[in-house]
């Protein structure tokens, strides 16, 4: 059975960054990505969470690092050594022997829950 936690309210959150929240003990990064759009295309942002460790740096830090995209994957990109890792399913661009955790993630009323069982290693989607 899934089990979502409360982390936050969608107003804690920053576009096109990321947070940092402490759930069950294990630290969490939260990006809310906006799509890139012309003004006549309408699309809702995604939201991702992975876990905060940067195993490059030994360092919890992720949730500060740039989010973009590159060939059409959702990144972030260490603050530290500056690797990317995908938010859909953690696997290192550069390395893809190295990879941190994806949690399942979705805004429920407001609320920003996150499942903690990691996604299997293909990932899916954000919620």
């Amino acid at each position: 059975m899934v089990q979502w936690i409360d982390v936050c309210s969608v107003d804690d959150l920053q576009p096109d960054s990321g947070v940092c929240a402490l759930v069950e003990g294990e630290q969490v990064a939260i990006f809310w990505m906006r799509p890139v759009l012309s003004e006549a295309e309408e699309a809702d942002a995604k939201v991702y969470a992975v876990g905060n460790y940067d195993p490059f740096g030994n360092a919890n830090v992720l949730s500060r690092g740039l989010i973009g995209d590159i060939g059409g994957q959702p990144v972030v990109a260490s603050p530290l050594y500056k690797q990317h890792f995908n938010l859909q399913t953690g696997v290192c661009l550069e390395d893809e022997t190295v990879k941190i955790p994806v949690y399942a993630i979705r805004i429920d009323n407001g609320s920003v829950q996150v499942n903690l069982s990691a996604l299997p290693h293909d990932g899916e989607p954000a919620l």
